[in-house]
């Protein structure tokens, strides 16, 4: 990791979690050649990390690894930009655009956002990621897209 990444604690020259730093490991993780890894980011997880997104709650570093295995396996090409990472306090938000093919399916763009928050330790104690799962998915289907932008402006807008 180049120095400028991460900036060293006081204490004993450990790593610590920023804005900056989780914004550059973040990048890492999913824009391998191919399938994501996440090998270099799990340490900085917490082992009671809680997870939750639009389709899954998960409690606990083994169950994260698990959900981030799944992922990497369904997932033939995973991309990632990150917008922008900002931070307050001890917690960071990252907005995102995720590029994801799945096999035998046509590339998918979700647009979300991450709310990340550090424990006392500097470890990733909490992540809420928020998008429009289907939503996203659905406009990359032709016709049926815009068929469902049409039904949820007319039922919700």
């Amino acid at each position: 990791m180049a120095p400028d990444m991460m900036k060293e604690n006081e204490t004993g020259g450990e790593l610590v979690l920023n804005a900056e730093t989780i914004k550059a490991l973040w990048s890492k993780t999913y824009n391998t050649e191919g399938k994501p890894d996440w090998s270099h980011i799990l340490p900085y997880y917490a082992e009671d990390i809680y997870f939750r997104d639009s389709i899954q709650e998960i409690r606990g570093l083994e169950a994260f690894k698990a959900m981030t295995e799944r992922l990497a396996e369904r997932s033939q090409d995973l991309k990632m930009h990150i917008v922008r990472a900002v931070q307050q306090d001890n917690v960071i938000f990252l907005e995102w655009e995720m590029t994801i093919r799945y096999k035998k399916n046509p590339s998918s763009v979700l647009y979300g956002c991450s709310r990340v928050t550090l424990n006392q330790a500097g470890r990733i104690a909490e992540q809420r990621d928020y998008y429009d799962l289907w939503g996203d998915i659905f406009d990359n289907i032709p016709r049926f897209g815009k068929a469902y932008r049409k039904f949820m402006r007319n039922k919700f807008g």
